[in-house]
């Protein structure tokens, strides 16, 4: 039902490596030209690369790690990709012009001098988008209308998420990246139904951008109630794919989880906008075979159990009262003082100065890291 939007020639492949602080910018670049993706995409084509600022405070695992921003942006232009530029989103309780200087994008990207956009900023132009594919849920989440930013339209993209769990979606990955940049500050309206958004959300980028490819960083890997309060592990893995499905499936087995019963992965499957099943993916680069993780999502924070209860709880009937009136800034509230106060506090410092004390912690000293 696609095809006539999709290249289904690049589906079913993952290219994955193994790296090391010393030589992880190398492998980057490494990694980007065994996918040819400077022969793939149209190099005069302007570029974003989406990175994820899922917590404005540092923290292993939770947002684009330093050295994937660093090792993209330096392995692109050395197969010459000319129109590159950064795209970060910020949230509702997420501030992404901190969350820029707390994790070092700002430095990389004035040392390399690169141009960058805060998506959901004022001076941004949204646009209101009329799907050509039939939608499963944001017509009906939006019905005045989706609105996406008019600077995306027409150009490649290439998202950058990192290897973790979620609260929500058991995993974050390539298709949750595009969550944040393509949908506006009522978001959270979609959590309800956030499988079948994020399925919406990838027909649209195949509509709207020329290619879509994904560079996930597993140094770092998140494990437990993410995309914040999470236990992190050195896994020192690279992922790339030109599908956003096989990716996050390959991200999922690799965690310990059967990706086609996460219901992301099924449902963009079943529509034939990737690969989910990896017995039908081709790995191209280190094998996977044997390993296992054994990460959990089964866990909660505070936060994550009252939102449940709001969508799919007890709580459900009042979803639009609580989310869609001036109450919603309750939750907000709610939020930042559970996890910026509390939970940061009291146990992600600890985390934190944990990750510091690793093989990769000299490297994230030299990227300039703002520790909370």
């Amino acid at each position: 039902m696609t095809k006539n939007i999709i290249d289904s020639s690049k589906f079913g492949e993952v290219f994955i490596t193994k790296t090391s602080p010393n030589n992880v910018i190398n492998d980057y670049h490494e990694l980007l030209s065994k996918t040819k993706i400077h022969k793939k995409f149209n190099l005069n084509t302007h570029t974003f690369l989406k990175a994820n600022i899922s917590w404005q405070h540092y923290f292993p695992a939770c947002s684009t790690a330093p050295w994937q921003l660093d090792g993209v942006i330096r392995g692109l232009r050395a197969l010459n990709f000319k129109k590159l530029e950064v795209a970060h989103n910020g949230t509702v309780v997420v501030n992404a012009t901190e969350g820029k200087i707390n994790n070092g994008f700002y430095a990389i990207e004035n040392d390399l001098s690169i141009p960058s956009t805060i998506l959901d900023q004022p001076n941004q132009e949204w646009v209101q988008y009329r799907p050509k594919e039939k939608m499963i849920v944001l017509d009906k989440i939006y019905k005045d209308g989706i609105l996406i930013p008019k600077k995306l339209i027409g150009t490649n993209i290439i998202h950058l998420p990192t290897v973790k769990t979620h609260v929500f979606t058991t995993i974050t990955g390539a298709m949750k990246n595009a969550f944040g940049g393509l949908l506006h500050q009522n978001r959270h309206w979609a959590h309800r139904d956030i499988h079948n958004t994020l399925v919406d959300l990838l027909k649209i980028q195949y509509e709207i951008h020329e290619n879509i490819f994904a560079v996930m960083d597993g140094t770092f890997a998140g494990d437990g109630p993410g995309p914040r309060a999470m236990n992190f592990k050195e896994k020192n893995i690279l992922l790339a794919s030109y599908d956003q499905v096989a990716i996050d499936a390959i991200a999922a087995k690799l965690m310990g989880f059967d990706p086609m019963s996460i219901p992301k992965i099924r449902i963009a499957h079943e529509n034939e906008l990737g690969i989910g099943n990896p017995r039908d993916i081709k790995i191209i680069g280190n094998s996977i075979e044997k390993i296992n993780w054994g990460f959990t999502d089964t866990k909660n924070t505070f936060a994550s159990r009252i939102q449940k209860l709001i969508y799919w709880g007890p709580l459900r009937p009042l979803e639009k009262i609580l989310l869609r009136t001036f109450l919603v800034n309750l939750s907000f509230m709610a939020s930042n003082l559970y996890h910026n106060v509390y939970w940061l506090k009291f146990i992600g410092k600890r985390r934190i100065r944990d990750a510091f004390d690793t093989q990769w912690g000299k490297l994230l000293k030299n990227y300039k890291i703002i520790k909370p």
